[in-house]
């Protein structure tokens, strides 16, 4: 291990709860056992869900209190529990900790029904419901979607032995898969991650072996993937939603002519993205790229990939966010201070990153650093999260329950300022790998993201009708991958169905990326237009995104996210992107 690496820091959670034992930790745990009891309690006493329910004002504004006094409570204590799993998996105390939370949390979900029934019967004005009035809208359209309360709560109740189930194999079964590489056994992630390596050899290899280990999985890989899409399509038609799109529709707060924008932006650039591919295969000596090539470096003769200490990386995100706003700088150097971030890779933790509010506009970020722009860039990503959940810090709990599809603004933003600093000061050297690293990225959230959803509707599709088999999901993966990436790729990867956890955990979990890349994208579009008086509103827009609509809430700020044209200009960075990574390999090769 590296000098460097064994300076990473780990973050700091003491300050959240000094331990499960802590008084603390007890405290609110007891606390929030209670206070649901309180909202059962008050729920039954006003009549919530039934025909004679209290209707007026003052019992809107004590549930709507009761709902965000819990939230906050649950919120951290949550938060905390999972991170404690999150980096030390073998951590039995912690596993039964997060099993015991998700049973509390269970039995939240099953009043959910009887809530959402009592919200649709409320008008927004008779009940003063200001900010909330987006509760009561939505609650109006659940209302149309629930079953019966027995039914729903049935449901809830057989998520954990049915849907949950299937998503628990899946993760199960692939973090064991293993794959013979050289005559040893490895495992599937280590794998993976050899399709960075800079041989063609060792990533043609790696692509083989994973490809076969998949194989010799797909029977109980399909099972379960037909399994989970089976019982969401089996209640999205009980629920009357007019077909599987539509519930994550509802749950992103977009419409379909929302949606048919974004995707006509991403398919008319579809072709870029192929000169962008092609340019690459040159880089690399070849025709066309295989599929193994996708993420290969690109590294010219008697050159080395930069390394960036984690000091670096700090003083470069710090410097760059405050050429853009001081109050974001500011945060991430709070984050630094405060060790908000657990940064070094080690077993037993997951990989990935991730941010998550824990109270008080904090947070704490999950990271694995390594010596790489990727690593900076990935980090100042996530301290974009991080200052969207401290422009948040004084919205009540039910009104900061963003959706994916803006939940990315911030994050973007942040990790879009960075990157082009580094577009603007490095040496064009160093630009070809910074360059590369973000396209690579966002062509995995244009192209590839675009044939998950190809995919995604062409299994609901069929899953209607019956269980497909894995021939079948292997050939309906090939299709989509073949309409996007089209002629710039010699092979594709058929099994991407088995390696991806979104398809079992969610429904259509992929075209929010998209619409959070180039909603980001375009309001920094905005900013270079207008300078730094747009950051006021920038800011402003990062504390509404949980009251109302996209399309409400992008259209107060004067961007119509029906119109092509405002995803155009996102796509607009992207492709000038592309341009000049053409003619920096045309220069180099």
């Amino acid at each position: 291990m590296s000098q460097a690496t064994t300076e990473l820091p780990t973050w700091d959670l003491d300050t959240l709860f000094p331990g499960f034992a802590s008084e603390k930790f007890k405290a609110a745990w007891s606390q929030v056992t209670s206070q649901l009891q309180d909202l059962r309690d008050f729920m039954e006493a006003h009549r919530i869900g039934r025909d004679d329910a209290a209707t007026d004002r003052a019992t809107f504004e004590a549930l709507t209190a009761r709902l965000n006094t819990f939230g906050d409570t649950l919120g951290p204590l949550f938060a905390y529990v999972l991170m404690r799993v999150d980096t030390d998996s073998a951590d039995a105390e912690a596993q039964a900790k997060l099993s015991e939370l998700e049973l509390l949390h269970l039995e939240f979900q099953k009043l959910r029904p009887r809530l959402q029934r009592w919200l649709a019967g409320l008008e927004a004005e008779a009940v003063g419901a200001g900010d909330y009035r987006i509760l009561i809208e939505e609650a109006k359209v659940l209302a149309r979607h629930l079953m019966s309360e027995a039914e729903e709560v049935l449901a809830a109740e057989l998520s954990l032995s049915g849907g949950r189930a299937w998503v628990k194999l899946h993760g199960n079964l692939t973090s064991q898969i293993t794959a013979l590489l050289d005559g040893e056994e490895q495992p599937i992630t280590a794998v993976r991650n050899l399709a960075m390596h800079p041989d063609e050899a060792v990533r043609k290899a790696a692509y083989e072996a994973e490809l076969k280990a998949w194989k010799a999985h797909e029977v109980a890989l399909a099972a379960a993937l037909n399994g989970y899409k089976g019982e969401v399509s089996t209640l999205n038609r009980k629920r009357g939603w007019e077909d599987d799109l539509a519930p994550a529709l509802f749950e992103n707060r977009i419409g379909r002519k929302t949606l048919e924008a974004l995707q006509q932006a991403m398919v008319e650039s579809l072709p870029h993205w192929r000169r962008y591919f092609a340019a690459k295969a040159r880089a690399l000596g070849k025709k066309r790229l295989d599929w193994w090539d996708l993420f290969a470096p690109i590294v010219q003769p008697g050159q080395t990939p930069k390394k960036w200490s984690w000091e670096e990386g700090r003083r470069f995100i710090v410097e760059h966010l405050s050429g853009f706003s001081q109050a974001a700088a500011d945060l991430a150097e709070r984050a630094y201070a405060e060790r908000w971030m657990d940064a070094p890779p080690r077993k037993g933790k997951v990989g990935g990153a991730y941010c998550t509010p824990v109270g008080q506009g904090a947070s704490r970020i999950l990271l694995n650093h390594e010596e790489s722009f990727e690593s900076i860039s990935t980090l100042a990503h996530e301290l974009g999260h991080a200052y969207h959940n401290h422009c948040l810090r004084e919205v009540p709990y039910l009104l900061r329950q963003e959706p994916m599809t803006l939940a990315e603004t911030a994050s973007i933003m942040n990790e879009t300022v960075v990157g082009e600093a580094a577009l603007r000061v490095l040496p064009p050297a160093e630009q070809l790998g910074v360059l590369e690293g973000g396209l690579q990225s966002a062509a995995q959230v244009i192209v590839d993201i675009h044939s998950r959803f190809l995919f995604e509707q062409a299994v609901f599709a069929r899953r209607r009708a019956r269980e497909l088999s894995p021939e079948e999901f292997c050939q309906l993966m090939l299709e989509a991958q073949q309409a996007t990436y089209g002629e710039a790729l010699a092979t594709y990867h058929p099994y991407m169905w088995a390696v991806k956890g979104h398809y079992y955990g969610a429904n259509f979990y992929n075209f929010p990326y998209a619409f959070g890349l180039l909603f980001g994208l375009a309001l920094y579009q905005r900013y270079r237009q207008e300078g730094p008086g747009f950051v006021a509103r920038y800011e402003e827009l990062l504390a509404s995104v949980g009251k109302y609509p996209a399309e409400e809430l992008a259209a107060r700020f004067g961007f119509d996210l029906e119109s092509v044209d405002f995803w155009r200009q996102g796509m607009a960075v992207l492709l000038a992107r592309i341009e000049r990574f053409e003619q920096l390999i045309e220069n180099e090769v």
